[in-house]
């Protein structure tokens, strides 16, 4: 008896991935989907030919199995990286800024290795993953699992089902996101293309934020003085600020590209607390897909972008007769609030083949005004699902529960015997979902729900509506005081929900990024002011509304989202800026298990970690 042991690459995966100069050596080992037989050896020839139409024939081995099981390792390590001429040790994935890139199909298991090598504790959350069926795997501190400690270990396990496109992994404790994080690439099953023109290419573009003081001082101060924290020192492409911040013109990210090529770029916003406008000096976009669901494809010369979302774009190159050949890629804040921001502008290049021109006198990208919020509301209004057979618009047509959120901020009274920093000096900085702020607890909600032990840990009197309505967008209320608490809302299993956020006028109207766990929604509408529940749900948009897991709620305006609560857990939702979410604009969704098995959640894997 002979042993044949053949190894298949995944070669779509593999050529996309080996196009890029910053391949992980993690992927390139352990991308190989694995087929281990015997056979008789009399019979050798022949088996191997069948084995090998099996294992290295792409369509033969998906038709026998619906995804392959890819595994990663993530080592949390400290790495010196030096930006802006300051270098300094801090927290990575692999000893990379930014982190590896996750690369999968649709249907493909996932196994990632977190072992923590740093003294802070550390989870990881796979923004935009539905987890089904693993809401063990999803990753936020104390929502759904403790957080693995200084020489602990956990392997995140989920399977990606339906979905395809750009989303991508954080650290979800802290700040530590400021420097954990990555792309995840999913390419469509096999055989079946894209709904767009095949590009010739694909790059990651991820947008970040450098702080040469240390995140975690910086949110830690501002949480004891109660004033707003330090701003960023620079914004980011790929990981570089660029030649227009001081002493950085050698840490410039570079697109090296060909004429007449398409090229998909994959968009992330990853940075901790700013909306983003983005564009390429005298090149248009095609947007195609947002939050990893297909769109019906626009043009744009500005993308709009905020935290946790993604957004996939074609760009075309110019022919190769066009004369110039250099051009700047920048990307600046959007900001209508009170407090302080990093007003700065990253640049990249986008750099025809052949061409070393200097780019100090390369003309900048028109972008909108820091307060554009007219292009941002015209821009948003454009995204449509692709509605068609081939990928249907699932919005739920009737409601099962209504909810009304106002999301914004608020004060802390500053305790006896301190001198705080917030509004007016004498309050400390706050924010609340319904007024109320969320107080996480000390071990995680999901092990809480499921082993019947919320006594003490939560409660499930969450409100609908706010309890003191007021007159949202207008002029603030004097007492601007928010409640502490641990309160959830709890859905019975396929429940369809219409949710409205608002947002307030208090210390000064925003756009918010709310980003929701474990399910995707649809944006069937949003105006400016303050909602009306009689006229507006009229001109809802049921019939082609955007898919996405983030939303910026307009500042000064609402938002209106349905969704179906399909996926049983405990689901974080919470706003994607990391200053709001530390302040506790953040609340969670209790989903109960259905009726089939298919439809309730599993025990824990015995490697969970322990608070």
């Amino acid at each position: 008896m002979i042993f044949v042991y053949i190894t298949r690459f995944d070669h779509v995966s593999w050529y996309k991935q080996t196009q890029h100069s910053n391949t992980s050596s993690v992927f390139k080992e352990q991308i190989m989907a694995t087929c281990l037989f015997s056979a008789p050896a009399a019979f050798l020839p022949a088996f191997l030919f069948l084995m090998s139409s099996v294992c290295f024939a792409p369509e033969v081995a998906t038709a026998m199995h619906a995804g392959i099981t890819r595994h990663y390792k993530f080592n949390i390590r400290l790495q010196n990286v030096t930006r802006l001429c300051h270098t300094k040790s801090m927290v990575t994935v692999n000893g990379k800024f930014p982190g590896p890139r996750i690369v999968a199909r649709e249907g493909d298991r996932v196994l990632i290795k977190v072992v923590n090598h740093v003294s802070n504790n550390i989870t990881i959350h796979w923004h935009g993953i539905r987890q089904l069926q693993s809401g063990w795997a999803d990753g936020p501190a104390y929502v759904t699992q403790c957080p693995i400690q200084s020489g602990q270990t956990y392997v995140y396990n989920y399977t990606i089902i339906g979905q395809r496109g750009t989303l991508w992994w954080h650290a979800h404790v802290s700040w530590l996101r400021a420097s954990v994080y990555g792309p995840i690439v999913i390419f469509p099953k096999h055989n079946v293309p894209y709904p767009f023109p095949k590009p010739d290419k694909e790059v990651p573009i991820m947008f970040g934020e450098w702080w040469n003081a240390d995140p975690e001082a910086v949110i830690s101060q501002a949480l004891q003085t109660g004033g707003g924290p330090n701003v960023s020192d620079a914004y980011t492409i790929n990981g570089f600020p660029g030649p227009l911040y001081n002493c950085s013109a050698h840490e410039t990210y570079k697109l090296k590209v060909k004429p007449g090529k398409t090229y998909l770029l994959r968009i992330i916003n990853s940075a901790l607390n700013d909306d983003l406008f983005f564009s390429i000096a005298n090149h248009t976009l095609t947007i195609v897909e947002a939050d990893a669901s297909y769109v019906k494809p626009f043009q744009t010369d500005i993308l709009f972008i905020t935290p946790g979302q993604t957004t996939n774009v074609l760009l075309k190159t110019k022919p190769l007769s066009h004369n110039a050949t250099t051009f700047f890629m920048t990307a600046r804040p959007y900001f209508t609030g009170q407090g302080t921001f990093d007003n700065s502008t990253v640049a990249g290049v986008l750099q025809y083949e052949n061409d070393s021109s200097n780019i100090t006198n390369l003309p900048l990208p028109t972008l909108p005004p820091i307060n554009g919020t007219s292009f941002v509301a015209n821009f948003t209004s454009k995204f449509r699902s692709l509605a068609n057979s081939q990928y249907p618009a699932n919005v739920p047509q009737t409601v099962d529960k209504h909810f009304f959120f106002t999301v914004g901020l608020g004060t802390h009274p500053c305790p006896k015997n301190q001198t705080c920093q917030g509004p007016n000096n004498s309050s400390k900085f706050a924010a609340s979902i319904n007024n109320i702020s969320l107080v996480l607890p000390t071990t995680a909600f999901l092990q809480a729900y499921f082993f019947g032990k919320s006594n003490g840990v939560y409660t499930t009197d969450f409100p609908v509506t706010p309890l003191m309505p007021f007159n949202y967008t207008g002029t603030p209320p004097n007492n601007t005081i928010v409640t502490n608490g641990t309160k959830l809302v709890v859905l019975p299993y396929n429940t369809t929900v219409e949710l409205v956020m608002q947002d307030t006028s208090i210390l000064g109207a925003e756009s918010h990024p709310l980003h929701l766990h474990g399910f995707n929604f649809f944006i069937v509408g949003q105006g400016f002011g303050n909602f009306d529940a009689k006229n507006d749900p009229a001109k809802f948009n049921l019939v082609d509304p955007v898919e996405r897991n983030t939303v910026g709620v307009p500042s000064g305006g609402w938002v209106a989202i349905r969704f179906l609560a399909d996926n049983p857990g405990v689901w974080f939702m919470h706003c994607h800026f990391d200053v709001h979410l530390s302040w506790g604009l953040r609340m969670a969704w209790v989903v109960l298990d259905g009726k089939l098995p298919s439809q309730k959640l599993p025990p824990p894997p015995a490697d969970l970690p322990k608070c």
